[in-house]
C-alpha cells in the first residue's frame, strides 16, 4: 500500500503526518515554544546524591536538574571525566577514550568500514562473549543489569548523560549514562559491548543473517549495536554505511565532551522532521511532500547523506495554495485526533479519556445493528475497535498505564482473537508496549512507553473556568 509523508511548516510550528493508503497512520508535532530534549547528550555535573531514593541529580544546564538512577551508572566508563583515572579492563574502554584528554587520539572514520570487515581475532572474540555471559544480565537495550553494584558517583563529578524522558510536570529530565546514537538501521551504544537484534524481527533466519554481518566486526570492541526493525531485508552495504554514519557522530561527541566544561550540550537530536525521515523513510514510502523550500533542501541533504541520490526523486516541494493536509484529504482526521469520541464505520464508537494516572478507553456498540447473537455482535465490535484503539494511541502519542474496557464476551476464543488483533496493530508502533490478556472483569491492561508530553498537552491548556473538569457549575 502506498505510504506518504506530509510535512507542514508554519511560524513556530512543524507538523508531520504519515499517511498509509490515504489514511492517517501517524502524526507528530513540534513547537518552537516547546523544545524536546529527548535523546540529547549532555556533559553534566553531579549536584547531589540521594541513596534513599537510589538516585542522583545532575546539572545539565536546564531549569531543573535531571534525575539519574544510581543503578543506571554502574559501568566503569562513567568515571571518564574524573580527576583520578578509573582502573578498568582495556577491552572495556573504546580506543578513542583511552588517550588523555589533553591529547585525544581518535581513530580515523575512514578506516571504520575496513575495520568492520576485518575477520581477525575471531576466537578471541568468542572467548570474550563467553566470559561476558557468565556474570552479566542485560535488558532489551543491551544494558548491564548488575544488581547491588551501584556506581560510586561523587558530588561535582562530570559525567556524560543522555535524556531518556523529557521533563514532566515538576520533575526534571530522566537521564541515563548508557548512551545510544540512533541511525536508520542500527543504534550505536559506545559503552555497551553488545550486539542485539530487534525483537520485532521474528524470522530466525533473518535475525541470524543480520547478526552475521556484525558478529566479527572489530567495531564491537569500541561499543555495541542494536539492529533496528527496519534493517530486515537490507543489504550488507547499507547496514555498514549506517553503522559508519553513527560511529562518526560518536567520535564528534567524544571530542566535544573532552573540550567543554559541564554543563554542556554535546549532542543534539535532530528536529522532528529529521527524526521522521530517519525512522520512516523506507522502500515502501511513495513520496515525501513538504511545503517549505528551506526544509525541502534540508531533507534532500538528509536523504543524500543517509541513502543515495537516486532516492531524491521521492522528495517533492509542495507549492500549491491548498493546504497540504487538505490536498491529501487528512485535514479532517487531524481535527478529530483531540476528540474524546472516535466513531467506527459500523456505527460503534470508542471513548478515550486521559486522566492523571491512567488512560481509560471504553468500547461502545452505539448505533451498531446486526442480526447476529449478542456474543458475535460483541466480538465483531471489539475486532473493529482493537486496531483503531492502537492507531489512536499512536497518533495521539498517549502513554503510561492504559485500561481498555471491551464489550463483554464469554468465549475464550473470541477474547484471545481480540487481544491478538490489538497486539498485532501495536507491533507497528515504535514505542514499546506491553499488553495483558482480558481480565475476569473484561478489561485489558496495557502500557505504552511515555517519553514526553502528549499532543493534547502541547496544543491545549487547562480551561480557566472548569479547571480541566470539562464541566461548568450551575449555581
Amino acid at each position: 500500500m502506498p505510504r506518504d509523508i506530509l510535512i507542514h511548516v508554519a511560524d513556530g510550528e512543524r507538523r508531520v503526518a504519515v499517511v498509509d493508503n490515504k489514511r492517517l497512520d501517524d502524526f507528530y508535532i513540534e513547537l518552537d515554544r516547546y523544545q524536546s530534549s529527548l535523546g540529547n547528550i549532555y556533559k553534566g555535573k553531579v549536584e547531589s546524591i540521594l541513596p534513599s531514593i537510589n538516585g542522583a541529580f545532575v546539572n545539565i544546564g536546564q531549569e531543573r536538574n535531571g534525575f539519574l538512577y544510581l543503578t543506571d551508572a554502574d559501568h566503569p566508563n562513567v568515571d571518564i571525566f574524573s580527576d583520578a583515572p578509573a582502573v578498568v579492563p582495556a577491552a572495556a574502554v573504546p580506543a578513542a577514550m583511552s588517550a588523555p584528554s589533553a591529547a585525544l587520539s581518535l581513530p580515523s572514520p575512514l578506516s571504520f568500514l575496513d575495520r568492520i570487515l576485518n575477520r581477525k581475532g575471531k576466537e578471541e572474540k568468542k572467548d570474550e562473549k563467553k566470559e561476558e555471559k557468565k556474570d552479566v544480565r542485560r535488558d532489551d537495550r543491551g544494558r548491564d543489569q548488575r544488581r547491588g553494584k551501584n556506581a560510586s558517583l561523587k558530588i561535582g563529578q562530570e559525567v556524560l548523560v543522555q535524556v531518556e524522558k523529557d521533563p514532566f510536570g515538576s520533575k526534571g529530565a530522566r537521564l541515563t549514562t548508557h548512551l545510544s546514537i540512533p541511525g536508520r538501521f542500527v543504534v550505536f551504544m559506545p559503552y555497551d559491548k553488545h550486539l542485539g537484534v530487534s525483537q520485532k524481527i521474528s524470522s530466525p533466519e533473518e535475525r541470524q543473517r543480520l547478526r552475521d554481518i556484525f558478529k566479527d566486526a572489530d567495531a564491537l570492541k569500541d561499543g555495541g549495536f542494536i539492529i533496528r526493525t527496519v534493517s530486515a531485508g537490507q543489504d550488507k552495504k547499507e547496514l555498514l554505511n549506517d553503522a559508519k554514519f553513527v560511529y562518526e557522530k560518536w567520535l564528534k561527541v567524544l571530542k566535544l565532551a573532552k573540550e567543554k566544561k559541564a554543563p554542556y550540550l554535546v549532542y543534539k537530536e535532530g528536529d522532528i522532521i529529521w527524526k521522521v525521515v530517519r525512522d520512516h523513510f523506507r522502500n515502501d514510502i511513495n513520496g515525501i511532500y513538504v511545503d517549505s523550500k528551506e526544509e525541502y533542501e534540508k531533507i534532500c541533504k538528509y536523504i543524500e547523506a543517509l541513502v543515495d541520490k537516486s532516492a531524491l526523486k521521492k522528495i517533492h516541494h509542495y507549492t500549491a495554495e491548498v493546504d497540504i493536509f487538505e490536498a491529501h484529504k487528512v485535514a479532517g482526521e487531524l481535527e478529530k485526533i483531540y476528540d474524546a469520541r472516535v466513531h467506527l464505520k459500523t456505527g460503534a464508537h470508542i471513548v478515550i479519556e486521559p486522566t492523571e494516572g491512567v488512560i481509560v478507553v471504553d468500547v461502545n456498540s452505539g448505533r451498531y445493528k446486526t442480526s447476529a447473537s449478542p456474543e458475535d455482535a460483541a466480538f465483531n465490535v471489539n475486532m473493529e475497535a482493537a486496531p483503531e484503539i492502537a492507531r489512536q494511541l499512536r497518533i495521539r502519542d498517549l502513554g503510561g498505564i492504559i485500561v481498555i474496557d471491551f464489550i463483554d464476551m464469554m468465549r475464550e476464543e473470541h477474547k484471545r482473537k481480540v487481544v491478538d488483533c490489538l497486539r498485532n496493530e501495536l507491533s507497528k508502533d515504535m514505542a514499546k508496549t506491553e499488553v495483558n490478556k482480558i481480565s475476569n472483569l473484561g478489561l485489558v491492561e496495557m502500557t505504552r512507553e511515555r517519553t514526553g508530553k502528549t499532543l493534547e498537552s502541547i496544543k491545549f491548556s487547562e480551561c480557566p473556568y472548569c479547571h480541566g473538569r470539562g464541566k461548568i457549575r450551575i449555581d
